[in-house]
């Protein structure tokens, strides 16, 4: 490697101004400098240029100050994040016993706030926790989370919080807290000490008045609960979180009515072709940004062809239409039943779709569910032996007091439960076997019979549906849990149908955003293999959607 050539000038001497612009500024305490072997050696090369020094000097010394601003931000981020959390964003919410009991895993959904359970509420949880019903299953499981929580935590975190994220939970990044010691409050004397809802309310107004202006907020399953915290000055909110829509009305219903200026602005633009008897249109523009998989379109207007079609595949910008089969008609009957109406017609084509496996009805009184969902089933596999057999199941919910237990084995014991089912095959047999005579009938009735089968819901657990055409009946009723229970249970060739009816829910605790049908629906749309339809017109009988409309 060759040496650099030797220096042309003497070097010159530095100058007192040359000092001063190289002097490094003065640095906040606590701000540590990187170690840099070549700034001395810059600081030479800028002397050398008087008229350059201040600007050099003044760039040297930016990383300084950069750095001993880092440094200071991150000694303050952490108690700036502490100060921020606990001085207004963070609140402090008082579990009652019953939201525990309701959604076990309910202590990681409150993101950053932090929880605290008062000792009653523990007291509850243990007294709950025995037997086999579904209340003593989620107390058991709080019960097992509450002790995975501790146990990562250590005995010492118990006073200062034990953080919520310890069991891998991250989005949940709050503490919990158990009361450790008396709390001194006052209530109204009409409030009875001795009753374990009172001792909670007691418990928030304590924390309250510690913890101002800090927000405590009691969370309970309870109305007159809430309804009496907040009679005493006290925030109380339901438990929210289960809920799948806070409005009804915004469930999907299934299909969509196309503007009546559609063909008018997408006329030019549709492809058309035949796909066997059927006629696919492949549309685009702003609508289909609306539309899913499976779901139903229609165009009716005055003096136009009507359209009746199901969303085939979504692709970009653009959606593809297939005209449906017309179930209406005489030719097309279904175990001799013919759909009525137009929303009747998309639930059958639904019914019928092999390439469809999940089902799910819902409507009013009298609208056809059932009857629908029977007459597609028989046809299936009596007739196509698509499927083996029927499998029919129900929450059993009574609408009134409970009648006690029931003789006789799983199917006689589903029998006093099973009303729809014997009325809607005594339907389909009359109408199947009219023209043979009544051994015809007793024939027909007797076939239909074998090849349907009632079970209870307390035994699916573990089983496996294999090629089964399965119809769970009365599924407003069902949580979400018990829903995923018995929708897991399928095998390989099975079909699930799932009915209810949102408005006739006889489960406590279960309303119409937080039912399992509802849950269901909500989950399963937009696949390629589910479907629903909202079926809106009663057609059982004018006294029945009469009824209906002013009940």
């Amino acid at each position: 490697m060759p040496l650099p050539p030797a220096p042309a000038k003497r070097a010159a001497l530095l100058a007192t101004s040359a000092y001063a612009a190289t002097e490094p500024r003065k640095r906040p305490a606590g701000a540590q400098l990187p170690a840099d072997p070549e700034r001395p050696l810059a600081a030479a090369r800028a002397a050398a240029k008087p008229t350059a020094a201040p600007a050099q000097s003044a760039r040297a010394a930016a990383p300084s100050d950069k750095a001993a601003g880092l440094a200071a931000a991150r000694r303050r981020e952490p108690a700036a994040r502490k100060t921020t959390r606990h001085a207004g964003t963070a609140k402090l919410f008082v579990l009652d016993t019953n939201v525990l009991l309701h959604d076990p895993s309910s202590l990681f959904r409150f993101e950053e706030h932090d929880i605290l359970l008062p000792m009653v509420v523990l007291e509850e949880l243990d007294a709950h926790k025995r037997g086999t019903t579904e209340v003593a299953r989620n107390g058991r499981q709080a019960s097992r989370t509450l002790d995975a929580l501790v146990a990562a935590a250590g005995p010492s975190d118990i006073a200062s919080g034990v953080p919520l994220k310890g069991t891998g939970q991250r989005a949940a990044t709050g503490q919990l807290y158990f009361q450790t010691e008396p709390l001194s409050y006052q209530l109204p004397a009409s409030l009875p000490l001795g009753k374990a809802d009172n001792q909670i309310l007691g418990v928030v107004h304590a924390l309250r008045e510690r913890h101002a202006p800090r927000e405590v907020v009691l969370v309970s399953k309870d109305i007159n609960m809430r309804v009496k915290a907040r009679a005493l000055g006290l925030a109380a909110e339901d438990y929210q979180n289960d809920k799948v829509l806070d409005d009804d009305d915004l469930l999907y219903s299934g299909y969509l009515a196309l503007p009546p200026d559609f063909w008018a602005k997408a006329g030019r633009k549709v492809e058309s072709w035949q796909n066997g008897a059927h006629t696919c249109y492949r549309v685009s523009g702003p609508l289909v940004a609306q539309m899913m998989i499976n779901q139903f379109v229609f165009f009716e207007a005055p003096g136009e062809p009507s359209l009746y079609a199901r969303v085939t595949e979504i692709r970009d910008k653009t959606a593809v239409l297939q005209t449906l089969k017309d179930y209406g008609s005489a030719k097309n009957a279904v175990w001799g039943v013919n759909t009525r109406n137009r929303e009747q017609n998309f639930a059958m084509n639904l019914l019928m779709d092999p390439e469809v496996d999940f089902v799910t009805l819902t409507g009013q009184a009298g609208t056809g569910k059932t009857l629908l969902a029977l007459a597609a089933g028989l046809t299936q596999v009596l007739d196509e032996r698509r499927y083996t057999e029927i499998i029919m199941t129900r929450a059993t919910v009574s609408v009134g007091e409970d009648i006690g237990f029931l003789p006789g084995t799983e199917e006689e014991k589903m029998g006093p439960w099973m009303g729809a089912l014997d009325d809607n095959l005594e339907f389909l047999a009359k109408g199947e076997g009219s023209s043979a005579g009544e051994w015809g009938r007793a024939a027909t009735n007797e076939l239909i019979r074998s090849r349907i089968k009632i079970k209870s819901m307390n035994f699916m657990r573990g089983r496996t549906f294999m090629s089964k055409y399965v119809i769970i009946d009365e599924a407003q009723n069902l949580t979400p849990k018990q829903m995923k229970t018995l929708i897991t249970r399928a095998g390989p060739g099975t079909k699930i149908i799932c009915m209810g009816n949102l408005g006739q829910i006889d489960t406590p605790y279960l309303t119409e955003g937080s039912s399992g049908l509802t849950f269901a629906v909500d989950r399963f749309k937009g696949w390629a293999h589910s479907g629903h339809i909202l079926l809106a017109r009663g057609e059982r009988s004018r006294l029945a959607d009469f009824a209906s409309e002013v009940l």
